[in-house]
């Protein structure tokens, strides 16, 4: 399969025959994050009253209705459903049912392959082990050596092949190698390089004769975008984990598909919002000849499938009454979205932080340090719910105090903005100190004027922090909290302290005060 790509007719005359074309449409999703309800424009949950103003988007039931529907729009035509990953994480139904609830709508939904995606381990190998016993469709990950962990080996393959439409689709994955940082798979499962694994896959397929082969990966897109570049025999690449946004209609934006020496690379945001649609043709050598498409928003105009609101609705009664419970107010949109909270500071990131020193700080504690990939979703102005709360803050955290020096606390900051050209969740929010970053300097030496409390820092002193007990534990390449001295990871959860902080504040008015600068 090569990527240099001729005109039809040029192939037609070099073979001496014409040159029968082979179409495929490819429908797939990412990074769905357990939205199982409709959202409303912050990427948290929709209310009725949003509903019936024709604001909301997504949630499984819509995911429902727009497969249903192009698969009866192409009736005839060869069509697979593909999802690249995180269906995990994000809601109260993630929270109650542990992979139950996304197991069980996903079955439905027709899927014929899943990646695995980081927040698959939030549960550690046993949430995985019981989604894939679950689900009928095959959940993939070429890059994971599960043989030494008992729940998992022999459940996740490298790789599969779908026989569509009398041809032979060859279907690879791989799992972004840091996930030992962002989530539990725990020591018995071995990670290999991305590429490393996914060439050796290619080759596999192609010497079973399979010469149309569709990367379907949980990595990011700029790995994505290596992978494209890299591995020989790969015609497409259909991604996740960086909730990347593509669109045709959006200069602001990634082309969708993006071209990388012939394979086009798609992704389709997250939180359920769209559904990729990616229309490949090969030619009679596999050869990728054209691809177009664009992610379908859906919005208001997508019905939701009536069957999957009533189990919805069945199934979140046990947690209505916490979810629609008022907990505070907001005088304005208190803004969180992964763009701004990894990259620099943001209100909802600043608020979180403060709400964690405020509760130790009679404790000693002087710093507090929030990952930005912790963050998820904004809340809007008005009442503040305990399901917004819990939409921002959903992995159920702990506060963590413990006792580091100074060297160890720029070494956090560090490796806190060492990724943030990926958009990275490692991202530093911070409170009770300051400092500025050069993204532009090489990594491990781009933060600079680190004070606190108003003093430049002491790499020698020892300080009080709080954090979370994922970072404490090393999340996120914290590595260096690990060991911390006078550790405690078991204080209250982090959505209750933020909620308890907001409430006292009256209407909250969401603010940044330049505690990160950019430089």
């Amino acid at each position: 399969m090569t990527r240099l790509l001729m005109g039809t007719a040029v192939l037609a005359l070099s073979a001496g025959v014409a040159s029968a074309e082979y179409t495929l449409h490819i429908l797939h999703t990412n990074d769905m994050h357990s939205r199982i309800e409709s959202i409303n424009r912050f990427d948290s949950t929709c209310d009725a009253e949003g509903e019936a103003e024709g604001k909301c988007f997504g949630g499984v039931a819509r995911v429902k209705t727009a497969i249903d529907a192009k698969k009866a729009e192409l009736a005839g035509q060869n069509v697979i459903v593909l999802d690249a990953g995180d269906p995990f994480q994000g809601s109260l139904f993630y929270t109650t049912y542990k992979g139950a609830a996304e197991a069980e709508f996903m079955e439905q939904m027709g899927y014929d392959a899943m990646a695995v995606g980081n927040h698959e381990f939030d549960d550690g190998p046993a949430g995985l082990s019981a989604f894939v016993d679950t689900v009928s469709f095959p959940v993939i990950s070429g890059n994971l050596d599960m043989s030494g962990e008992a729940l998992l080996a022999g459940k996740v393959d490298d790789h599969l092949v779908l026989e569509v439409g009398g041809q032979k689709i060859g279907i690879v994955s791989a799992l972004a190698v840091d996930t030992v940082e962002t989530s539990s798979p725990g020591e018995n499962v071995i990670f290999e390089d991305e590429i490393t694994a996914l060439t050796a896959d290619v080759a596999t397929l192609e010497g079973e004769g399979v010469d149309k082969v569709i990367a379907l990966t949980h990595v990011g897109m700029n790995k994505d975008l290596a992978i494209a570049a890299a591995v020989p025999g790969l015609d497409v690449v259909i991604g996740g984990h960086s909730h990347t946004l593509m669109s045709n209609d959006d200069g602001e934006t990634p082309a969708y598909p993006t071209m990388v020496e012939g394979v086009p690379v798609a992704q389709a945001y997250a939180y359920t919002k769209y559904l990729g649609h990616l229309i490949v043709t090969f030619d009679d050598d596999g050869n990728v000849t054209a691809a177009t498409g664009d992610p379908i928003v859906l919005d208001a105009s997508v019905t939701p499938d009536a069957a999957f609101l009533a189990r919805i609705a069945e199934m979140g009664a046990p947690i209505e009454e916490m979810k629609t419970r008022v907990v505070a107010e907001s005088a304005a949109t208190i803004e969180g979205s992964r763009d701004v909270c990894r990259a620099m500071e943001c209100p909802m990131g600043s608020l979180i932080a403060d709400a964690m020193l405020d509760r130790v700080k009679d404790q000693g504690i002087e710093i507090a340090i929030q990952n930005g990939g912790g963050i998820r979703a904004s809340i809007d102005a008005g009442p503040v719910t305990m399901g917004e709360v819990l939409t921002v803050l959903p992995f159920q955290n702990t506060l963590s105090t413990f006792e580091v020096p100074g060297a160890a606390i720029v070494a956090a900051l560090e490796n806190g903005v060492g990724q943030i050209e990926d958009g990275a969740g490692r991202f530093p929010q911070v409170a009770g100190m300051t400092y500025a970053f050069d993204a532009s300097a090489p990594a491990g030496a781009r933060v600079s004027d680190v004070m606190v409390g108003g003093a430049p820092i002491d790499v020698v002193k020892v300080y009080g922090v709080v954090s979370n007990n994922y970072v404490r534990n090393g999340g996120d390449g914290y590595a260096m909290f690990v060991d911390a001295a006078k550790a405690y990871d078991f204080g209250p959860d982090l959505a209750d302290v933020t909620a308890e902080y907001l409430a006292a504040q009256g209407p909250f008015a969401p603010y940044t005060d330049g505690r990160i600068s950019v430089k």
